[in-house]
């Protein structure tokens, strides 16, 4: 079979997925694949679902760890595949991890901005762990969009965050050298009054259009390039398969946190120190411990940029920048990054125990 026909292949079956996702509702929970790593659910309350992941080995941290993924798709890419899986690496490392699985919001829960995500689940999932693992204070690390709530979490709840992990933050937004910022650009306020207008929450189908709308046409032609050319490689095509099932893994937004991120963006409101959540003003200043900041250097939807000013907002004296030669997917699933980036992520856990 000649390589356009594989090719044609490959992308009639990447439009069925897309066609099928946007029939089933695109990141349904239940539509997610078998996790690799068993996890008990420890707590559920508001739009947060506690994943416990316990650690493995003969080394046991003192301090548990908390991971907050974006609120946009399903957090299964933390836990793609053997050998590919950021939680499985952790627990691996003797880490008891507890993952926040967001609840998609329904449709009566428009409402939710910063300060439910922030003061409310965020925190009541940080006191479930600290209740479960028996400790006074945790480890947090977020992911893009979560590492902004975590960020603001710590920024609000000091005494609460032992170590602080920041992994690929949009912090400065006035950065604008990516179609991710520049589309923001195009997001007025007034527009975003009429899509939750309309909608109430922003639609998964809609999330789901503005990335693939920012994705360069060659990006998508590299994609199936590249299963054709590794097809013959073991768990390749699994592998494939599973991102492919990510990337159309998408969930609504709560309709007032999506009016709060695109003022944020706009405005640039955590790096000019102006932004309030829940009547509080979340000072960057205020956050004191020990600060991992972890930037891919070839991220092409949070331009690297826009991550590495943030240590020298914070007070924290032990803090620094970890940079990798990686993709802001690449992070979570590159074999390079688990031979490398997220075993210097655990030492530093482990340095900070």
């Amino acid at each position: 079979m000649s390589l356009i026909s594989e090719l044609t292949g490959y992308l009639a079956n990447g439009a069925i997925r897309t066609l099928e996702s946007v029939r089933d509702g695109f990141g349904a929970p239940e539509n997610d694949p078998p996790p690799t790593t068993p996890s008990t659910i420890i707590y559920e309350g508001g739009k947060v679902r506690l994943r416990h992941y316990a650690a493995r080995g003969v080394i046991q941290h003192h301090t548990p760890l908390l991971l907050v993924y974006a609120l946009i798709k399903r957090p299964f890419i933390l836990d793609l595949q053997p050998g590919r899986s950021v939680i499985e690496a952790l627990i691996n490392q003797g880490f008891d991890v507890y993952m926040i699985d967001w609840i998609p919001p329904a449709a009566r829960d428009d409402w939710r901005g910063f300060d439910a995500y922030v003061n409310r689940d965020v925190a009541n999932a940080a006191r479930a762990v600290k209740i479960h693992y028996g400790a006074d204070q945790i480890s947090v690390l977020g992911y893009c969009f979560g590492a902004l709530l975590t960020l603001m979490y710590t920024a609000l709840h000091p005494r609460e965050v032992k170590n602080l992990i920041t992994f690929t933050i949009p912090f400065d937004m006035s950065v604008r050298e990516l179609p991710m910022t520049q589309m923001m650009d195009s997001m007025s306020s007034q527009a975003a009054e009429m899509v939750t207008a309309i909608y109430g929450n922003v639609p998964a189908w809609m999330i789901n259009s503005g990335f693939q709308a920012i994705a360069p046409i060659h990006h998508l032609l590299d994609k199936y390039v590249g299963l054709y050319r590794n097809s013959a490689r073991p768990g390749y095509g699994e592998m494939f398969e599973l991102f492919e099932r990510w990337m159309s893994s998408d969930v609504p937004l709560a309709g007032q946190i999506f009016r709060e991120v695109t003022s944020l963006g706009r405005e640039n409101k955590l790096y000019r120190n102006e932004m309030m959540v829940g009547g509080r003003h979340v000072d960057v200043k205020s956050i004191a411990c020990p600060l991992l900041n972890v930037v891919a250097e070839l991220d092409d939807v949070v331009h690297p940029k826009a991550s590495l000013p943030l240590i020298d907002f914070v007070s924290s004296p032990d803090r620094r920048n970890l940079t990798f030669p990686t993709g802001h997917i690449g992070a979570a699933v590159s074999a390079q990054s688990h031979q490398k980036l997220w075993p210097e992520v655990a030492r530093w856990l482990a340095e900070h125990d």
